[in-house]
């Protein structure tokens, strides 16, 4: 009774992450489609790539089935119905767009696919390494794809605030705390937490990593 009771804990957990960081992202998306000025429906793709990508690709690696969003097909209503309202609401209230708006929910989106990320691949049996890198791709890839979709150098690349070793310390976190034997939505919540304010730390401090400096042959 106690390991099944367990593993609906678990199960409800991780959907609650992966639902709470699936929002997260997809306003992320759709604040960056609107500053781009796209139309409807480049809006909801957009939104739908920050959601969805990171944890297709996890799943695709993992060779997971069904993906997440067809195991759970109510988000994608809830992504409809959250770029329909969005659009809506910015639209009569004049909302002013800034880069700076989408880095918020961004950032909670980080922590918590970084983490449920990773938890799922330790489920599957992955190393310790494996299980943290999959939990780096879930957390970056929906990210890297909206920033290509709207034309950028993706910013986990080229903004020089920690974002890929936020979410890279994020999972170590996640994995250390279930190796303490801390519960799994404990470890899981954890780890978002950490990743989560390392990110909201480097943005408030504008802390940047060193950028690449050709030399003087160069």
């Amino acid at each position: 009774m106690t390991s099944t009771s367990t593993f609906v804990s678990l199960s409800l957990a991780q959907s609650l992450a992966e639902g709470a960081a699936t929002v997260a992202f997809a306003l992320s998306g759709l604040i960056e489609a609107a500053r781009k000025r796209l139309d409807a429906v480049g809006v909801v793709v957009v939104a739908g790539l920050a959601a969805f990508g990171g944890g297709t690709l996890r799943d695709i690696l993992l060779d997971r089935r069904p993906f997440f969003w067809v195991q759970q097909a109510e988000w994608l209503w809830a992504l409809l119905a959250l770029c329909v309202a969005a659009m809506l609401f910015m639209r009569a209230r004049h909302f002013a767009i800034t880069e700076r708006a989408m880095q918020w929910p961004d950032a909670v989106g980080l922590g918590l696919f970084c983490a449920g990320g990773t938890q799922i691949a330790l489920a599957a049996s992955m190393p310790a390494l494996v299980a943290v890198l999959m939990g780096l791709v879930t957390a970056t890839f929906g990210g890297v794809l909206r920033d290509i979709v709207c034309n950028e150098v993706p910013r986990a690349f080229s903004d020089h605030r920690p974002y890929a070793l936020c979410a890279f310390a994020g999972g170590w976190a996640t994995v250390g705390l279930v190796a303490a034997g801390a519960a799994d939505n404990v470890a899981m919540l954890g780890g978002a937490a950490l990743a989560t304010l390392l990110r909201v730390a480097a943005l408030l401090a504008d802390y940047r990593l060193p950028s690449w400096q050709p030399g003087a042959e160069e």
